[in-house]
């Protein structure tokens, strides 16, 4: 019998996907939420809200929160609870029924060291490796040969994730791989393993009932990553044929079965692309965030799957019966800049237009706020075509209609990516995005035609609606020749002058620098709803348009600009105020002071670590710019900080 109450124990896009399909089905939906989500989407959305005081992982309130509106099941989405053992059993002891595999099936999984040696004895072949508590870690790295990979034993999602080339960088990398592992999932156990070079990342959705029957749904390709972060997922993978398929499946079946599996889950390997040959990696007890990948070539709604085995229905397929079609790809969007080594981003988001002909899985509204308690990721674009090629230029096209102002996001690298000659090609590996990085991110000065754009915007609003005098009217006018106004913009690449005369709703002329030169062309500007109309040169573009008090932020075809205003006195650069030339040590992104490894007055050279920075389970060293003295410490261990916060200040030798 189906449930007539569900609580969703999560937030963000996965709480509201979830959300969509109990309505579908008739289902009450019950959301839960921290203080910093009281106004998010996934409360708005739920029939019922409940607010959590310890936050998403507070699981006494959940299940107060499921007794107080007659819940009857939980999902928890991914993440937070959804691989937590305790929890499971939690739920089952309150009479709740947990949308997930039983607490031991968790458990054994959960633990990849466990996890491996039980897979392995069921015939799966896994990565030659050592683990805690039973390897020395660093003879286990001398056996199994460098490059090796850290890895948290109770982790997912590349956290806590480190790659060792040589034995002297293996004592940092487990510093920093066991702190991460023990913040983000409450257990320092590592494990290393050999790294296979250039590899591919193919993973395989299995979904199990408790009537014994297992089945696969195909195979998912997520070789496109980046610090070991999946970053577009495709199904099905252009690697495999049909009986490499069937093989890799059955060894999925195979292990999900070792462990008693019910529901969804994925069984990942590592497939070495020259050879096919593939070994088990990790398998993820839970719904991924890359499902809807398969939803869309199965035609198959996964979380409808889950919620029918939890109620105790069976599989309403066989393998046989499972068949895919065409193809589908997924592009994750994130709260970061590229730019800036994919460092995590935050802020209010001014303006918002999402593709309405492809499949959209997003928490993202105006108004919203990016902060950087949660996990960078925004949302997700998925598209599907009859063949690859088709599917990756629909996705291209989405991400170009996709518009997020007031958060820099990575739309603009997907792009470059989801194009990239070698994606198109299929010829994927785990290794591609970092060998392309430089061709991949965008690190040009800001355009001309947003430069442009920009003074036009705050050319016009200085124009008065009702002018009481002529004289009011800002176009320049003078006997003789109209004079030029000089707006300073800052962007991210430094302060550009950009002069205006005439009035922009009329025709203005613009003086635009390049090649160290100045050019000065015609434009006008108008309106197209909420959108921005720009003709320079003779040239129309449309922008998208937000105004943050000095700042103007611009999107086009998948890109945004923020441009401030930049008055005479204030620092040419505040990104660059930092830099290695005075000594100023700025925090590259918000988040938490993590570690202080400096005291004060204490002698320093440079690029030596003063400070570790935290955001989002993402650690960031911050190092001396220069050498010399360190004057100023403004910060401590645990405090938050915002983007371009001095954290310290370093005198260089022989100054005062």
């Amino acid at each position: 019998m189906m449930f007539h109450t569900v609580l969703i124990a999560n937030r963000g896009e996965i709480a509201l996907r979830i959300i969509r399909t109990l309505r579908r089905l008739g289902i009450r939906s019950v959301a839960v939420h921290s203080d910093a989500d009281a106004g998010a989407r996934h409360v708005r959305e739920a029939d019922i809200a409940v607010r959590l005081g310890g936050g998403y992982l507070d699981i006494d309130r959940i299940l107060d929160a499921a007794a107080a509106t007659g819940a009857q099941a939980v999902h928890p989405g991914y993440g937070f609870l959804a691989e937590n053992t305790a929890f499971a059993r939690r739920c089952a002891e309150a009479g709740l029924v947990f949308v997930g595999p039983p607490p031991e099936a968790i458990e054994a999984m959960g633990d990849k060291i466990r996890a491996k040696a039980t897979v392995s004895a069921a015939g799966v072949p896994v990565v030659p490796g050592g683990a805690e508590p039973g390897d020395d870690l660093a003879a286990a790295a001398e056996r199994v040969g460098f490059p090796a990979l850290i890895k948290p034993s109770a982790g997912g999602g590349g956290k806590g994730m480190v790659l060792v080339r040589t034995a002297a960088e293996l004592p940092d990398a487990l510093e920093s791989a066991r702190r991460t592992a023990a913040a983000a999932f409450g257990d320092a156990t590592l494990l290393i393993e050999r790294f296979v070079e250039n590899p591919r990342h193919i993973e395989i959705q299995v979904m199990a009932d408790t009537h014994g029957n297992v089945v696969h749904l195909g195979e998912r390709e997520c070789s496109l990553q980046r610090r070991h972060q999946k970053i577009i997922e495709e199904a099905p993978s252009p690697l495999l044929d049909a009986a490499t398929r069937a093989s890799m499946g059955a060894a999925a079946v195979e292990a999900a079965r070792s462990v008693g599996y019910v529901g969804a889950g994925t069984v990942e390997f590592i497939v070495q692309g020259a050879t096919g040959d593939y070994y088990f990696m990790e398998m993820n007890t839970r719904l991924q965030v890359e499902h809807p990948v398969t939803e869309l070539v199965t035609g198959l709604d996964l979380v409808e799957l889950q919620l029918r085995v939890a109620a105790g229905e069976p599989l309403p397929l066989t393998q046989d019966e499972v068949r895919l079609r065409g193809h589908a790809v997924e592009a994750r969007v994130y709260a970061e800049d590229p730019s800036r080594g994919f460092l995590p981003t935050g802020g209010r988001v001014l303006a918002l237009h999402e593709p309405g002909d492809v499949r959209v899985d997003s928490s993202l509204m105006v108004g919203g706020v990016v902060g950087s308690d949660y996990d960078p990721m925004l949302s997700k674009v998925i598209a599907w075509g009859p063949d690859r090629a088709s599917a990756l230029r629909r996705l291209d096209g989405a991400l170009a209609a996709t518009t997020v102002l007031g958060v820099p996001t990575n739309i603009a690298f997907l792009r470059a990516l989801v194009t990239h000659p070698e994606v198109a090609a299929g010829d994927l590996d785990t290794g591609l995005v970092e060998r392309h990085l430089d061709a991949l991110v965008t690190r040009e000065a800001v355009p001309a035609d947003v430069l442009a754009a920009a003074a036009l915007v705050l050319h016009h609003e200085r124009v008065p609606a009702t002018p009481a005098d002529p004289w009011d009217v800002p176009d320049g006018w003078r006997l003789g020749e109209a004079a030029w106004t000089t707006w300073r913009l800052e962007g991210r690449d430094g302060v550009t002058e950009v002069r205006v005369r005439g009035l922009p709703g009329a025709g203005a002329e613009v003086d635009l620098p390049g090649d160290g030169a100045r050019t000065a062309v015609r434009a006008r500007l108008s309106a197209d709803g909420d959108d921005l109309l720009v003709t320079l040169g003779g040239a129309r573009r449309r922008y998208a348009v937000a105004r943050d008090g000095d700042t103007v932020w611009l999107g086009r075809d998948g890109d945004a600009w923020a441009l401030t205003r930049h008055h005479l006195g204030d620092p040419g650069d505040r990104a660059g105020a930092g830099g290695a030339g005075d000594g100023v040590v700025r925090s590259p992104m918000p988040g938490t002071v993590l570690v202080v490894k400096v005291t004060a007055g204490e002698q320093v050279a440079e690029g030596q670590p003063l400070l570790i920075v935290e955001a989002m389970k993402m650690e960031h060293t911050v190092t001396a710019p220069v050498g010399g003295v360190v004057a100023e410490l403004p910060v401590r261990t645990g405090q938050a900080v915002d983007m371009d916060a001095v954290l310290a200040v370093v005198h260089r030798d022989g100054e005062s």
